[in-house]
């Protein structure tokens, strides 16, 4: 007898289950889907010893790089690009006045951008800067259009003086932030 009650209630179950008030699926949302996430990174650091600075002499550049910087290369990325933050952050615990550029190349090697520090002698606090690219700050296509970045720092004091703090030396710190429109 149970068996008999099973598939007429498995048929009624499916009835309803087939015809219940369930809305109809809308697999074109997608298409009013917005993304735009920010994309945070480390762009490069330098630390450079007093001892270094002073061994170079006076009024001479104690550091001189080149760095690659093809964040944007690809073309998907660069067109995509919203905004960006470029955030320095200079500490020096040495004696020395220091001057340090930072420029931004594009490909044949001409000047985009460029960021220059004076720097004070301890005890000068932790400088920090926020540079922003893109609506209300600096063109965003300074960002997209660089290849590579060059950066130099000079002494601007003399190669004798030494700084009474332990261990002195001259750090500087990059970091960028960046806002991508990927749909």
């Amino acid at each position: 007898m149970r068996r008999l009650f099973i598939p007429p209630t498995l048929a009624v179950i499916i009835f309803f289950l087939a015809f219940s008030c369930a809305e109809k699926q809308d697999f074109n949302q997608f298409d009013d889907l917005s993304i735009t996430p920010t994309v945070a990174s480390s762009l490069f650091y330098l630390e450079s010893e007093e001892q270094h600075i002073n061994a170079v002499g006076d009024l001479n550049n104690f550091y001189s790089q080149i760095v690659n910087f093809e964040a944007f290369n690809e073309q998907f990325v660069a067109e995509n690009l919203l905004e960006g933050t470029i955030t320095y952050e200079i500490e020096n615990t040495t004696s020395k006045e220091l001057s340090i550029t930072i420029e931004f190349l594009d490909e044949t090697g001409n000047v985009l951008d460029a960021q220059v520090f004076d720097v004070d002698p301890t005890p000068a606090p932790l400088f920090s800067l926020e540079v922003f690219y893109g609506p209300g700050g600096k063109n965003i296509d300074i960002l997209t259009t660089t290849s590579a970045l060059r950066i130099s720092a000079n002494n601007l004091g003399d190669s004798t003086s030494v700084s009474t703090l332990p261990e002195p030396k001259l750090i500087l710190r990059s970091a960028g932030e960046f806002t991508f429109r990927l749909k």
